[in-house]
């Protein structure tokens, strides 16, 4: 990886002999430099360009005259901290204050890679970003050799200056003008190795945390762009229904209301205010046709779904099985800020600000929908208040294009809260049935086999949607079987599925939330029949020592197998993905069945390098409370064709009440570049979760989550 890095070419530009910039942007030329031009507000004209090549994350890093430091990053921030791990290598290679770092989101694009998803980021921007950084260090050491006439070797670089032997310093920005004329660096650009890392692998407060929590951040709900007026939908009760008829005399009637448009998911109301548009949509009439889904409900899908599971096959002869059969329901994403677009449509282009995972099919899409070339329409990329995968496709955004053009003004368009639980995208139902054949105190045979829901919801933008779920999918690994992971002889899986005309989407972790949740299940309850102990049991079989030492780490800190209460148990679980691997251990008091509670969480991972340790703490410990979540309390209920849960009152995520009442992260020491993080947590934390439960109530769950 480093080597290939090394050998990549980049692109220099200079802006007005003010900023050095070093870009790496793809596909660009002598000619053209599109992809930096759609990085930054400010046009580069062909002359700028110094030097050409290649990278697809076509990273662009400035260095102004004010000494800032300015990378313009073609991912989005929806909470998971990229942006902090992303000044956190700049600042390493540049050796510069992190507070000099800023780290503005990129609009949407022309080439390159701008996918938010899979747990990619950070080790797809490691190489990238270091490298552009040493470079631009290269560039302003000798920029100050030559202004000092000294020789370039002896300077150091700290706290965002160049230093001389002397005591002499430049800041960056006084070195900017005449580093952005250097094409040959009188000193290596190569980045630091590891061991010299003074930035990376310390754990570090989020750049943004004081602008988040004093409400200074901004989300598209905080956007004030000219004339955009608030605008609000009123959806069918069904899900796929269409307005038969619609009076909205008496809603144009009321004040502050410029606009009523119909669209196809239902009838939009623009007002002066979000309180005038609410309440003239509660003022429309409208008489609703039943979705295609009105005759189904929980049942009759759940009974589907298990017809669609392939059949197991034969056992090897001679073999004991242990089988098991479970379901997983749909589950929202619920996203703390709720999808909130706003939309500038006119004649000849359109300019749309929203939180967007994947802003160039988001373009493209936008263009499709309101009829212009994708090269008249801009996507700016703002701030997400989370998305767990709900803002890989671009619902809103596409609305509040159309509806800005019928309405013939730029409108803000936000969905309530009840409007993404019951007309927003979930991660489908499933259905898994698994066979663990053992002989001679060995597991010498595994089969998965499963059916979910996919999708042949049809919207506007449905088929690029789609495609970007997939995209999502395969970022996160293999369908059946994941349970390679073990020493299990023959490992097999296969796969159905039942097509429902409802929005879906990929959802943390996609399939291996349930996937890995079931085998893990299955893997304690062999280990059961075999009278050995869950630990002991996969310690045994488990193929990878990374894999070991990370169930180790967690079955020592957490002091597996002590003495507890009755009612009380402790459950384990591990996973392997995106090139790491965690281990988590749970204690619950499950005295009260009905009423359980997680009390005690220890996780360990091993993600190769951890940028941020501190970050990656806070993604395992919301890996935690989605694995509390889905495995026993939160889920959606199809009722005749609508979702029943409409806000965070019935849809019964876990709160604080049911946070665990002790936490450890333990992150294992790496040399390695970094893998995935921000999804890895989730299986082992939901796996967790239900051998504790299962082994405090003596039970066998079978169905998630356990309230249904």
């Amino acid at each position: 990886m480093a080597r290939h890095l090394s050998r990549r070419k980049f692109v220099v530009y200079s802006l007005a002999a003010s900023t050095l910039t070093v870009a790496a942007p793809l596909g660009c030329d002598a000619t053209t430099a599109e992809g930096a031009e759609a990085a930054d507000s400010a046009p580069r004209r062909p002359s700028d360009v110094l030097v050409t090549g290649t990278d697809e994350e076509m990273l662009v890093l400035e260095v102004t005259k004010a000494n800032r430091v300015v990378v313009r990053l073609p991912r989005v921030e929806v909470g998971q901290g990229v942006t902090t791990a992303v000044a956190m290598m700049i600042a390493e290679e540049l050796d510069a204050r992190l507070a000099d770092v800023d780290i503005p989101l990129a609009d949407a694009r022309t080439k390159g890679n701008q996918f938010t998803g899979g747990s990619s980021s950070v080790s797809s921007l490691y190489g990238p970003a270091r490298e552009l950084a040493a470079l631009a260090r290269a560039k302003l050491v000798t920029a100050a050799a030559r202004r000092w006439r000294l020789p370039a070797r002896t300077l150091k670089t700290r706290n965002t200056k160049v230093v001389a032997p002397d005591g002499r310093s430049a800041t960056f920005g006084s070195l900017t003008a005449s580093a952005a004329r250097i094409t040959r660096p009188a000193v290596s650009s190569r980045p630091k190795p590891a061991s010299k890392h003074r930035v990376i692998g310390k754990a570090t407060t989020r750049i943004d945390a004081r602008d988040i929590v004093t409400g200074k951040a901004v989300y598209a709900g905080d956007l004030t762009v000219a004339g955009a007026k608030p605008t609000v939908v009123a959806r069918p009760p069904t899900l796929g229904g269409k307005a038969v008829s619609v009076d909205s005399r008496a809603a144009r009637a009321m004040p502050g209301v410029h606009a009523v448009v119909e669209i196809a998911g239902g009838v939009a109301v623009v007002a002066d205010s979000f309180h005038h548009a609410f309440t003239a949509r509660d003022a429309l009439r409208i008489t609703w046709a039943p979705g295609p889904l009105a005759p189904l409900s929980d049942a009759a899908i759940r009974s589907r779904l298990r017809a669609a599971v392939p059949r197991l096959g034969t056992p090897p002869s001679g073999s004991t099985q242990t089988e098991a059969e479970f379901e997983f329901a749909f589950v929202s994403h619920a996203p703390m800020e709720v999808l909130t677009a706003v939309a500038d449509v006119r004649a000849t282009r359109a300019e749309i600000w929203f939180s967007s995972q994947t802003p160039m099919y988001a373009r493209d899409s936008i263009a499709s929908a309101v009829g212009l070339p994708e090269s008249k329409v801009k996507v700016h990329v703002v701030r997400g208040g989370g998305s767990f995968g709900r803002r890989l496709n671009h619902d809103a955004a596409i609305e509040a294009a159309l509806i800005s053009k019928a309405a013939r003004r730029p409108v803000k368009l936000m969905w309530s809260r009840a409007d993404d639980l019951r007309h927003g995208r979930m991660r489908p139902a499933s259905h898994h049935r698994i066979r663990a054949s053992h002989a001679r105190g060995r597991v010498v045979a595994f089969t998965h086999a499963m059916a979910s829901v996919t999708e042949t919801f049809e919207a506007q933008g449905s088929s690029a949607q789609g495609r970007v779920t997939r995209a999502a999918a395969r970022a996160a690994g293999p369908l059946p079987s994941d349970s390679g992971l073990y020493n299990f002889g023959r490992v097999s899986g296969d796969s159905g599925s039942v097509e429902l005309a409802m929005p879906l989407g990929a959802w943390r972790s996609v399939d291996s939330g349930t996937m890995r949740t079931a085998e893990e299940i299955v893997v304690d309850e062999v280990a059961r029949s075999l009278g050995k102990d869950p630990v002991a049991f996969r310690r045994a079989t488990l193929r990878n020592k990374a894999v070991k030492a990370v169930l180790d780490k967690v079955a020592d800190a957490g002091d597996w197998g002590r003495t507890l209460p009755a009612g009380h148990a402790q459950g384990v679980a591990v996973h392997e993905e995106y090139g790491s691997r965690v281990a988590c251990l749970v204690e619950i008091d499950a005295a009260d069945p009905k009423n359980p509670r997680v009390t005690k969480v220890v996780m360990a991972a091993d993600v190769g390098t951890a940028v941020n340790p501190r970050g990656l703490e806070a993604q395992l410990m919301g890996a935690t409370i989605d694995g509390i979540s889905t495995v026993l309390r939160a889920g959606l209920h199809i009722d005749r064709g609508a979702v029943r849960e409409s806000s965070y009152a019935d849809f019964a995520y876990a709160r604080q009440r049911h946070a665990p009442l002790r936490f450890e992260a333990h992150i294992m020491p790496s040399r390695r570049e970094p893998g995935g993080a921000g999804e890895l947590g989730v299986p082992a934390a939901a796996g967790a979760v239900a051998n504790a439960y299962a082994r405090a109530t003596g039970t066998r769950p079978r169905r998630f989550p356990l309230n249904f």
